[in-house]
């Protein structure tokens, strides 16, 4: 009898500790590409790149069809991802280099001294989604590009949430897929590649742009995407067994553009030769500039891939929450053809309409969301969200009350239960370009937006989104009435900033 106490007793204990496993805390790997556009994806209707892995991420979770960016450009987007505060109260509006420490645009001034290299810092103490996911019990990592915080300032990763970071610290450095050192928390990490600055280096006086030869310099011995990758792997080997919070930066495809050669000349056989890119609109030149773009994006998804694989092998995938985004639209310079590919998808993205921009093409971005088991495969919402709601949305996950914020959990969404998401009043977005200058307001089908505000311009443009998504017939003359609550809602989005580059 005894003896059939105790094998109830194991056989107890053993369903509560597989009761346990089942409802642990889901790891969570939040992956974000840079520049990528809305229609940069076969599943977001791209026919020319070929996206396979990250197809099967959406086939096998949700496809977010009005998902926003905080802002068109690097450093604010991803102040707001990591605050949850949108752009008109986030501490870091713009990119901006601190040009008052000196030589911030050499690369060869950099390499030297490193407090030169890196952009305006978060303030110490900041509650950012790092820190909140430490205080929930896991362990944080962040492999990629960070621009958050030069070298030695609080704004660096380890001091703002991040237990393990590797990449660049500066996003000028990654300009280069070549560069002479990355960062690993807070040590330079050395490579063996030469320092080439991606905006000063040009061809050979007298080479053949035709010739694959003139560009060999600009091909060097480490791709940083491949150590970025071996490190952020390392990190779910020594994160296994506890629940992890992964940060998956990657620049790629921000130019310069720069892939492995097997991707390129799988491209090159696909699409058939072109003309080079000679350098003529910034970064480095590029004999083969469509097959490289394509190879920048394919070679990613194919990480994607080796990284579900991971999990798969690992027997963490089942338990794994994997968010897969872009920080902006498409860019318009360094030999990048947005047109070309279409990768505005449904919208715009020349100079104007994509990345910098307020337009849709510039903010409105892909969102593909996978959780084995919790979302249902191959679901799709057009539920209008931004990065401000992904802390509230993890929070929300991992049971924990999470701080102040200007988000909401779109957890409703991603489980099925429409029913029960709140929706925000308005969304906001402020930009303050040096040149130009943009805010902008979604409200429900409207989009409102005001541009060339350094110019002097205060007038309201209208768009019906239900009926024109190019945002190419103004409608405001027709709807004062919304145009007026737009500007109101302007007015009360914004606070002053305390960088004055951020005011306008």
């Amino acid at each position: 009898m005894k003896s059939i106490k105790l094998l109830a007793g194991l056989i107890c204990i053993t369903d509560l500790s597989s009761c346990q496993k089942k409802e642990s805390r889901p790891n969570i790997i939040y992956i974000l590409m840079d520049d990528m556009g809305y229609g940069d994806l076969q599943c977001y209707g791209q026919q020319k790149i070929e996206t396979p892995n990250i197809d099967c991420l959406r086939n096998n979770g949700i496809k977010l069809t009005q998902h926003y960016t905080g802002s068109p450009v690097s450093a604010p987007a991803r102040c707001v991802l990591m605050t949850g505060l949108h752009s008109g109260h986030t501490q870091i509006r713009a990119n901006d280099e601190l040009a008052s420490r000196g030589a911030v645009n050499s690369h060869d001034s950099m390499y030297v001294h490193p407090e030169l290299e890196g952009q305006f810092p978060l303030k110490a103490g900041t509650m950012t989604i790092g820190r909140m996911m430490q205080n929930a019990g896991y362990t944080t990592g962040c492999f990629g590009k960070w621009g958050l915080g030069y070298p030695g300032s609080e704004g660096v990763p380890g001091k703002q949430g991040i237990d393990q970071f590797y990449g660049y610290n500066c996003q000028r450095q990654a300009h280069t897929y070549y560069p002479a050192f990355l960062w690993k928390n807070d040590e330079r990490v050395y490579l063996d590649n030469q320092v080439r600055d991606p905006h000063l280096t040009k061809l050979d006086e007298g080479a053949d742009p035709y010739d694959e030869a003139s560009y060999k310099k600009y091909t060097q011995n480490e791709y940083a995407n491949d150590l970025i990758f071996d490190e952020m792997i390392q990190f779910v080997d020594q994160n296994k067994e506890q629940p992890f919070f992964l940060l998956w930066t990657t620049p790629l495809p921000h130019v310069s553009l720069q892939a492995p050669e097997h991707w390129v000349k799988y491209y090159v056989n696909k699409f058939g030769d072109e003309e080079p890119y000679t350098g003529n609109k910034g970064y480095m030149p590029c004999r083969y500039p469509h097959a490289t773009y394509a190879a920048m994006i394919s070679y990613f998804d194919e990480q994607v891939g080796k990284l579900v694989e991971k999990l798969k092998k690992e027997g963490l995938y089942e338990n794994t929450l994997i968010i897969f985004t872009s920080d902006n639209g498409p860019t318009f310079n360094g030999g990048s053809d947005s047109p070309w590919f279409n990768s505005g998808g449904l919208f715009k993205s020349e100079y104007g309409w994509g990345k910098c921009f307020l337009h849709e093409g510039g903010i409105r971005i892909p969102a593909i969301v996978s959780w084995p088991g919790k979302i249902k495969a191959g679901t799709e919402s057009d539920h209008i969200c931004a990065f401000q709601d992904v802390m509230p949305t993890l929070a929300e996950i991992v049971s924990i009350e999470c701080p102040p914020t200007d988000g909401i959990s779109f957890l409703p969404t991603l489980l099925g239960k429409s029913s029960k998401q709140k929706e925000h009043e308005y969304l906001y977005w402020e930009y303050p370009d040096p040149v130009i200058g943009n805010k902008a307001i979604r409200w429900g089908k409207w989009k409102g937006i005001i541009t060339n505000i350094r110019k002097g311009n205060t007038t309201m443009q209208l768009f019906d989104l239900e009926n024109d998504l190019q945002e190419l017939h103004d409608v405001a003359a027709e709807h004062p009435d919304i145009v007026g609550k737009m500007n109101e809602w302007m007015i009360e989005s914004g606070t002053v900033p305390e960088n004055p580059k951020f005011r306008f």
